[in-house]
């Protein structure tokens, strides 16, 4: 029988409740979803079914309402605000669909900035950012800001900063979804070859048919619960 520590994510019976004055809007209603190690998985649904809600309580940066969440076995339900930081970071990286990269700094010192945020040596996490735009093609261009790339670069560069502290759990919110198809295409053989050669667990919400079945798995949402999934690769 397997165990949560066979899962790098485990949601059981997880509730997301928000309230607007004292009207409920229950954007998770008792979920249920599990991703083994190593696996890559889209979700997908309409607007407004839970994806990114989902997408957000599995990183641990929002609490379920009420259910249980674990990562890699550990039981986040029981952790204070400043373990579940450990977790996050030791554990998981983030990629969004705005790429969130600051335009004074170069590529190299936009990928190092989750590692000097973790008071990592300057020469350290520079060798880290390098090796992590080394992953996405970009070493060349570790010097330019953000301005001197293209869309699609830029995506690679966020890619890479959410992976330069090698986390076992990349969660992709949208991750194509300010691309072209070529563009996008690009993205997903980065997101795969990485899931393939790093043994990276990836979770990634997309609108985009094409981009879900590249992954091991789909899973589809409807008003905040899973309404199907299809394994596609085992």
């Amino acid at each position: 029988m397997e165990s949560d520590g066979d899962y790098a994510i485990v949601l059981e019976d997880v509730w997301k409740v928000y309230k607007t004055g004292k009207t409920e809007y229950p954007a998770l209603r008792g979920l249920t979803l599990s991703v083994k190690g190593g696996e890559m998985v889209s979700i997908m649904g309409p607007s407004g079914s839970g994806k990114s809600t989902l997408l957000h309580i599995a990183g641990t940066l929002d609490r379920p309402t009420k259910g249980r969440v674990s990562i890699y076995g550990i039981d986040t339900s029981r952790l204070d605000d400043s373990k579940l930081s450990e977790i996050r970071n030791r554990f998981i990286g983030f990629v969004f669909q705005s790429y969130n990269l600051i335009n004074r700094l170069s590529a190299l010192n936009n990928v190092s900035l989750p590692l000097a945020v973790r008071g990592v040596p300057l020469q350290e996490r520079q060798a880290a950012a390098l090796e992590a735009l080394k992953l996405v093609g970009l070493e060349h261009f570790a010097n330019k800001k953000p301005t001197e790339l293209s869309g699609g670069e830029q995506q690679r560069v966020a890619i890479a900063r959410g992976l330069v502290g090698r986390p076992r759990i990349l969660l992709a919110d949208e991750p194509t979804g300010n691309l072209d198809t070529k563009n996008a295409v690009a993205i997903m053989e980065i997101l795969r070859n990485i899931n393939k050669t790093l043994g990276t667990t990836i979770v990634i919400v997309t609108h985009n048919p094409e981009i879900a079945e590249k992954c091991d798995r789909i899973v589809r949402l409807r008003d905040g619960r899973v309404e199907s999934e299809v394994i596609l690769h085992a």
